[in-house]
């Protein structure tokens, strides 16, 4: 959608790159493509692995954090309210004042409230052009409130940061998950969608567990989950869950897979998680998982794995132990 509504734009003559200089980009999904300017201009920034490695794939400059100076930025709003602010005020300060920032996002994604909240920091962005669900404006860069920069969170004795899974504490169904971890585990664990490293803290404290593996797509994220583990057994993988192979299969893999790539459920990126759980264990080894009680997992898991339990819940999640991966089927 929002390549069509910059393409619009474009031809419209409500939008236009500069003739000259870099362009920031922040956060584009990988289908998002950006006509009319050389992607020599360009430098896509995005700590969301799937999407850095499809701009990657595409020869287009990508980058997980924003360094150096531009000429113009776009700034790609996601659904989080403090994750925008916080990348309008990163955008600001990569340009020299009075540079042209063009905010893009979908109503649903809260690009109205963006623009309310620019209203109200005293900046006057210019008129909203309308196309596909949502907006695209446009306001020249100037100091922002100082409380919209990304800060860390403490929540529960661990630190998030705007933007990521479970940002304000820990997240319900995870507890549930590690409550019904068993006492003792396999020496070699992987947690894939590790988030800011909850279920892994609770990994470690599990005795003869020798080396946990933190694999999590989401830069921030998984920044986060290093501050809070710092314990000599933990190696982190800035990766795509759903695509990365271990170099030695583990013997456990927990997981609490996410279910949205957009506003709606899409059961079919936790399946894509439970084919990779599948493929990265050992012929005997077990999935520990927990998911919305909503989502048809059990089926896709009986098709995986040999032995398929469900252990528990509540109103909200189920709690699944899945044993012994049928070989072959988690392949892509």
């Amino acid at each position: 959608m929002r390549s069509e509504r910059l393409t619009a734009a474009l031809n419209s003559g409500a939008f236009a790159w500069p003739e000259e200089g870099r362009v920031l980009i922040l956060r584009p999904r990988a289908e998002d493509y950006f006509d009319g300017i050389p992607a020599d201009r360009l430098q896509v920034v995005t700590g969301f692995r799937p999407d850095f490695d499809a701009f990657s794939a595409r020869r287009i400059p990508v980058a997980a954090k924003v360094e150096g100076a531009f000429s113009a930025a776009l700034v790609c709003v996601p659904r989080a309210r403090d994750l925008s602010r916080a990348m309008l005020v990163e955008a600001v300060a990569a340009l020299p004042e009075g540079a042209p920032v063009w905010v893009d996002g979908q109503k649903t994604d809260g690009i109205e409230s963006v623009l309310k909240d620019l209203k109200g920091a005293g900046l006057a962005p210019g008129e909203a052009y309308s196309k596909a669900h949502g907006k695209i404006f446009m306001f020249r860069a100037a100091p922002l409130p100082q409380d919209w920069a990304a800060q860390d969170h403490q929540v529960d004795g661990f630190i998030t940061r705007p933007g990521v899974f479970s940002a304000d504490g820990i997240d319900r169904g995870s507890a549930l998950l590690a409550a019904a971890l068993p006492e003792k585990l396999h020496s070699r664990v992987g947690d894939f969608g590790a988030g800011w490293g909850y279920l892994s803290s609770e990994v470690l404290k599990r005795p003869g567990v020798q080396d946990l593996h933190l694999i999590e797509a989401e830069a921030e994220a998984l920044d986060c989950a290093r501050r809070n583990i710092t314990d000599p057994r933990a190696q982190f993988h800035w990766a795509d869950a759903t695509t990365f192979k271990a170099e030695v299969p583990f013997g456990v893999i927990v997981c609490n897979p996410p279910f949205h790539t957009a506003r709606e459920a899409d059961p079919k990126l936790g399946i894509a998680f439970l084919q990779a759980a599948a493929r990265n264990l050992t012929t005997s080894g077990t999935l520990w998982l927990v998911a919305n009680k909503q989502l048809p997992y059990e089926p896709e898991l009986q098709k995986l794995f040999r032995e398929v339990e469900m252990i528990g819940g509540d109103n909200s999640f189920r709690l699944w132990r899945a044993s012994r991966p049928i070989q072959g089927k988690g392949a892509k």
